[in-house]
């Protein structure tokens, strides 16, 4: 119990020298050779451009890098930088593609960076099974377009082209959440290099069943853990099957009341909608100049349906009757593959439209996501209180499951308006708490979210996360500084 005592605490105190009791940025050169001689000296870089790069993210945070970079080749070499950091109390980062918005990967402490994209293969494939085992340097796109003539797909799509590991790491999501779920509706086992070095498989090794009843849910518990446990190493993800059909539309509304009563409306019909997002005027405006598009400036909903065409005429059907009712105009169908390419490529921009909208600046991006019955409110609360606040600013967000997102744009330097950013964004994230939902529904916590996961967990589930913490890191080396 001392020992769960100590670690628990382990964020409570200043920064813990290494190497000889080096400072911050700096490594011994002994230690700089073990890690080169683990991975090779190519893969080791202690430059500062290199290690700036590695110190931050998307996110508004500034930079904070770690003392040295390495690239592992394979799950043993991550297995021994995790051994050698931990017998010298070296904080351990790990990276992916560096595309979060909360902090993550900002060495606060120093520390080594361990960058996992050189570890791209594909492992396993299991097309009877609908499975397929992934390295952290697989990314999304890179994962369907190998599957693309098999007839399977991965949906979970956060709009970056993210490593899959990393998604797992950041609990991700996404467009199609509303029909095919999260990060943790399709991860199935997890291979994780454990801070001392040693290897878990959450589900046992090899193994990618649809359910199990067999003990903790190992993996549910890594995922989401933003690499404060341990390194994920391979993903084994389910598949599911490519629809027979698609169909896009686009449909404006004369108030955000009016687009948000009709996502509500459609989910409450029933209708298996598989993408229904929600772009305020100000976003739509922003993407019709960024992405070239000629769309309504107004409220607007893009939404998508799967099935088989007989299965799609019902559905958009009666999903035209429903916005009708709400007063939508411009509805339009988008039934080409290169109609919805385009359509799906300026909303998976839509991060770097609003970044256009005000050239030099930072994106901080809220990620609040609420019961369905409660979005309406919340929603149209937050568009008064972002009109009224004088920060420049958009809404946008996968609204078929209550989440969404304020994108502000700051001058990193300006810290009085950074303080107006930060206050807007912890109001908007207690009123979702009061609402009875979350505080970040794909995004994280990060360095920003660390009192709203104490007001929304509770000082009992805090202390519970820290237990679990101390036991599996109980120098506390695993990306310190994040979640708790």
């Amino acid at each position: 119990m001392a020992r769960l005592l100590r670690a628990a605490t382990w964020g409570l105190f200043p920064w813990r020298g290494y190497c000889s009791q080096k400072a911050k940025g700096e490594l011994c050169r002994d230690f700089v050779e073990a890690l080169k001689a683990v991975v090779g000296g190519s893969h080791v870089s202690t430059a500062t451009v290199v290690r700036e790069q590695h110190g931050s993210d998307e996110s508004v945070h500034r930079c904070e890098p770690p003392d040295a970079v390495v690239w592992p080749q394979n799950v043993e070499q991550v297995s021994r930088l995790a051994a050698l950091c931990y017998r010298q109390g070296v904080p351990i980062i790990p990276f992916g593609t560096g595309t979060g918005l909360e902090g993550g990967v900002c060495a606060v402490q120093g520390g080594v960076c361990i960058n996992l994209t050189h570890m791209d293969r594909i492992l396993e494939l299991n097309l009877e099974d609908f499975s397929v085992v992934v390295e952290p340097g697989v990314t999304r796109k890179a994962l369907n377009l190998h599957l693309r003539d098999s007839g399977l797909w991965f949906p979970v799509d956060p709009g970056a082209d993210a490593s899959l590991c990393g998604m797992a790491a950041t609990g991700a999501s996404g467009t199609n959440a509303v029909r095919y779920g999260t990060m943790r509706d399709n991860v199935l086992n997890l291979e994780v290099v454990l801070p001392d070095g040693r290897l878990l498989h959450t589900a046992g090794q090899g193994r990618h069943f649809r359910k199990s009843a067999a003990g903790y849910n190992l993996t549910g518990l890594f995922v989401g853990s933003e690499g404060t446990l341990g390194l994920i190493t391979a993903t084994t993800l389910r598949l599911h099957p490519v629809p027979e059909a698609i169909v896009a539309a686009t449909c404006a509304f004369p108030s955000v009341q009016a687009a948000v009563d009709s996502t509500v409306h459609i989910l409450q019909a029933a209708v298996p909608v598989a993408r229904i997002e929600f772009l305020d005027e100000v976003m739509m405006d922003a993407c019709n100049r960024y992405s070239k598009l000629n769309c309504s400036v107004a409220p607007t909903l893009f939404l998508e349906f799967h099935g088989s065409q007989q299965a799609l005429e019902e559905q958009l059907q009666r999903t035209e009757e429903i916005v009708q009712q709400n007063g939508a105009s411009d509805f339009s169908w988008a039934k080409a593959a290169e109609e919805r390419s385009q359509l799906w490529t300026a909303r998976h921009s839509a991060w770097y439209a609003a970044l256009a909208m005000r050239p030099g600046c930072k994106g901080y991006s809220t990620d609040v996501c609420v019961p369905i019955s409660r979005l309406p409110e919340i929603l149209v609360q937050t568009k008064e209180d972002l009109n009224a606040s004088g920060l420049t600013g958009s809404i946008v967000g996968h609204v078929g499951d209550g989440n969404f997102h304020c994108i502000l744009l700051v001058n990193p330097d300006d810290a009085e308006e950074l303080g107006r950013v930060k206050a807007f964004a912890e109001q908007l994230g207690r009123r979702a708490l009061a609402l009875h939902g979350t505080c970040t529904g794909e995004h994280g916590i990060g360095l920003g979210k660390r009192q709203l996961l104490r007001e929304e967990v509770g000082a009992v589930g805090v202390k519970t996360m820290q237990q679990l913490k101390a036991v599996l890191d109980p120098q506390g080396l695993m990306n310190p500084g994040k979640v708790l």
